[in-house]
């Protein structure tokens, strides 16, 4: 989910289908008939409509009459503003159990198992994405697995008609997926796909890594060789995964996170999360101890853990920060690690078949 913390559920199974439905039409050229800049349908009167269409013949150009053509079918979605504008639980003042309940979304006996077999099935996609990026299938797996169950659940949203709604229709966060919108309609084209085919979650994230469109320019990778950077095809969705976490100073080797003996401690009253940073003798004189030698790892994130029965305490090393570069989130990341670790004890030493360009699934396939 790089670039957003507003994807964390409401995915739902989906076919996407990269391939264009109007052959007759390249990308990013006007439809016969369209008008240079007549807007109709759900956006027909929006003045920020019109800003980005000129935009993006300025600076990017396309046609303003394809761009209208476009606009004149996204349709406008309530459900999502409705979502995304629901009220938010108040924060807690003491345990809750939350960190547990969140944890057992992600770390089924179904998805540990669903796991260890798409890694069996892509081992050698995974050895060579390893190999090439220094990131270990384990984390690759429990990424895809924590975003889209492998596949299973990429969302069903057209994209376009997502980001224009969150782009148009919520202030809050209008300029970041207007942003979005802009690089989405920019990757159709790149891509050659129809603005209308791929689909998503509710934000605009696609495919088994749901990247946003931003994410997709920057860190996808054409994995299978086939000329397509194609993130509904597993081949491809794991390269890019495992290139995303390199770009981010992923280190080869390093451990994600260990946990901490903080009984009796002050660690209650410190400032926790991700993005803290602490000495390891400054935790340790406030009763802050590592619960194995971390010797030369420098500065160390202190994370809380609300867990049923009582705080967990965690510390967060460089590999854990660059698994919140997917997702802002403390119990994002921990989930990764964690199904991680446990995809990992169920896959065992043995290895499968490599799977070639030839076996890989079609675009747009779902698991």
């Amino acid at each position: 989910m790089p670039n957003t913390a507003l994807l964390l559920c409401l995915l739902s199974a989906a076919s996407v289908s990269a391939c264009s439905s109007n052959p007759d039409t390249r990308v990013g050229e006007s439809p016969p008939g369209s008008s240079a800049m007549v807007v109709g349908g759900d956006y027909a009167s929006y003045p920020a409509v019109a800003r980005l269409i000129a935009k993006l013949e300025r600076e990017q150009g396309f046609e303003p009459g394809y761009l209208a053509g476009i606009f004149s079918r996204v349709e406008r979605q309530q459900w999502i503003l409705d979502f995304v504008n629901r009220s938010q639980a108040k924060a807690a003042t003491g345990p809750t159990g939350a960190w547990t309940r969140y944890r057992a979304k992600f770390l089924t006996a179904d998805n540990i198992a669903n796991g260890a077999a798409f890694w069996r099935r892509y081992q050698g996609v995974l050895d060579r994405a390893q190999a090439q990026y220094g990131v270990p299938p384990e984390y690759v797996v429990a990424i895809l697995g924590v975003e889209t169950r492998y596949g299973s659940y990429m969302g069903r949203e057209r994209v376009v008609d997502a980001l224009a709604t969150l782009a148009f229709d919520y202030p809050r966060r209008s300029e970041f997926f207007t942003d979005e919108l802009k690089a989405f309609l920019v990757m159709t084209r790149a891509e050659g796909m129809d603005p209308f085919a791929p689909r998503g979650s509710y934000a605009g994230a696609m495919g088994l890594g749901q990247f946003m469109p931003s994410s997709f320019q920057r860190f996808a990778v054409d994995f299978d060789g086939d000329g397509k950077r194609d993130l509904w095809n597993p081949v491809d969705a794991i390269g890019s995964v495992a290139n995303y976490f390199t770009a981010h100073g992923w280190r080869n080797g390093e451990r994600v996170a260990v946990r901490a003996n903080a009984n009796g401690s002050d660690a209650r009253a410190m400032k926790t999360g991700f993005d803290t940073s602490y000495g390891l003798d400054a935790l340790r004189r406030k009763g802050v101890v590592s619960s194995v030698a971390l010797d030369g790892n420098g500065e160390v994130s202190l994370l809380e853990l609300d867990a049923r029965g009582g705080y967990e305490y965690w510390l967060g090393l460089k590999n854990f920060y660059v698994i919140t570069r997917y997702n802002h989130s403390t119990y994002y990341a921990m989930a990764v690690h964690q199904l991680a670790q446990a995809v990992r004890e169920r896959h065992g030493p043995a290895s499968a078949p490599v799977v070639t360009q030839a076996e890989a699934p079609d675009s747009g396939s779902a698991l």
